[in-house]
């Protein structure tokens, strides 16, 4: 489903209001967390996860001790 929103100031902070029938179908409620990841092609908005942090912690970890074999790989 694609739904056109409104970036609006809230506080010193923008934010976008989501659509009742997405919420309802995606099981979202008030105080729940989200999680906003900045990809090549925008925004990606997906439920918290506890175990994202420590996937991401991994993941940089890696990153670090890998980089030049990585930057191997990518080519």
């Amino acid at each position: 489903m694609i739904k056109k929103v409104k970036a609006r100031k809230m506080g010193g902070s923008i934010g976008a209001t989501l659509p009742r029938e997405m919420v309802e179908r995606l099981h979202i409620q008030e105080g729940d967390e989200l999680v906003v990841v900045e990809t090549p092609d925008g925004l990606l908005i997906s439920p918290y996860d506890p175990t994202f942090d420590e996937a991401m912690a991994a993941y940089e970890r890696g990153a670090k001790k890998y980089r030049n074999a990585l930057r191997k790989l990518a080519e």
